[in-house]
């Protein structure tokens, strides 16, 4: 591929675009669940309250995203993980298409653009906010510098793709109104609840994108002496790994869509009929990722290891979109379904 060093293209090559919808996914959630939240207790269904801070939201993990990929481009060239012998895509100081000194300064940029985008969050989430933007810089740096070299990978992956991100934007975007909710403190127990398993849920279905990169780049990896958790386990067990990690996914959101359903139930204030106190139908909305998982699971088996398994690195993205937008959906009708029967 002709690139020229540090052009525009490099630069959107090195920013992965695949790897974007791991940023994009937990803020969908977590905006929608804020949304539930402020439908259920003010039945009020827009208001800028509610938007502005999700767009701050997805413009911070965007950029940081962006700024993770590439501190783990310039610190994997350092350590020489990024060799000739490297079946996934490209990276850009491997190839020479970004020098490493100009990539040092698109670090410097794009976490100083993070947290630009991070600071109005404060006028929603208050000052401590700061210490949670400083808590996702962080973890952008100690994830390629240490954590990935010792199989914690994907712990951090949980936990920045999945809980923080879906909990804070949920936070900011619902705290003016979920306050009303901490006068009844088991709705507002079943909220914060619902919120983190939907946050585990999230970074289950997005860890996949680690796994099966990890999955790929296994030999390599382990002769470069970095022991991610595929290493660490062997490749028979990451494949019930990927699988496992998209089957927990789903119940997680079955979960947290049927206790949504309950919080917005004692937070009416209403009878509700029978029926809709059960488990109904529109909460198996999840269940439909279920055929784009095992799907994909049967080519990454068969496939087992080689440059085929960028496919599959692709489609998994694709499938987190799948999964965002399945969750979301549920949500959204899981609350319309109490609040117009209630």
């Amino acid at each position: 591929m002709n690139i020229t060093p540090n052009s525009l293209k490099a630069w959107f090559l090195a920013a992965r675009p695949k790897t974007l919808m791991g940023a994009v996914a937990p803020v969908f959630v977590g905006g929608a669940l804020g949304w539930a939240t402020m439908k259920g207790l003010t039945h009020v269904s827009f208001c800028w309250t509610w938007a502005l801070p999700i767009l701050f939201c997805l413009l911070f993990a965007l950029v940081m995203q962006i700024d993770a990929n590439f501190i783990n481009d310039y610190f994997d060239f350092k350590k020489g993980a990024d060799s000739a012998e490297r079946l996934g895509p490209k990276r850009a100081c491997s190839q020479g298409w970004i020098t490493p000194k100009a990539m040092k300064i698109g670090i410097f940029i794009t976490t100083t653009i993070g947290v630009l985008c991070g600071l109005p969050l404060v006028w929603w989430g208050g000052w401590w906010m700061v210490l949670i933007g400083g808590i996702c810089v962080l973890g952008a740096f100690v994830y390629t510098t240490k954590f990935s070299y010792i199989g914690l990978g994907d712990m951090l992956v949980i936990l920045y793709f999945g809980i923080i991100p879906v909990f804070f934007t949920w936070f900011v975007s619902a705290k003016r109104f979920f306050t009303l909710a901490q006068e009844k403190s088991f709705v507002f127990l079943l909220f914060v609840s619902l919120v983190v398993v939907s946050g585990f849920s999230v970074g289950f279905v997005v860890d996949n994108l680690l796994v099966i990169n990890n999955y790929r780049d296994r030999d390599l990896d382990k002769k470069n002496g970095k022991n991610t958790l595929v290493v660490r386990i062997g490749a028979k067990a990451a494949e019930w790994l990927y699988l496992i990690n998209g089957c927990m996914a789903v119940a997680g959101a079955l979960i947290a869509g049927k206790w949504l359903q309950r919080a917005l139930i004692n937070t009416l204030d209403t009878s509700v009929s029978l029926a809709h106190t059960k488990f109904p139908f529109y909460l198996i909305i999840p269940l439909i990722f279920l055929s784009f998982l095992f799907s994909t699971h049967r080519k990454m088996v068969k496939i087992k290891c080689g440059k085929q398994l960028n496919a599959i690195l692709g489609e998994t993205s694709v499938n987190i979109l799948i999964f965002s937008v399945l969750f979301l959906i549920s949500i959204i009708v899981t609350t319309l379904g109490v609040c117009y029967n209630g």
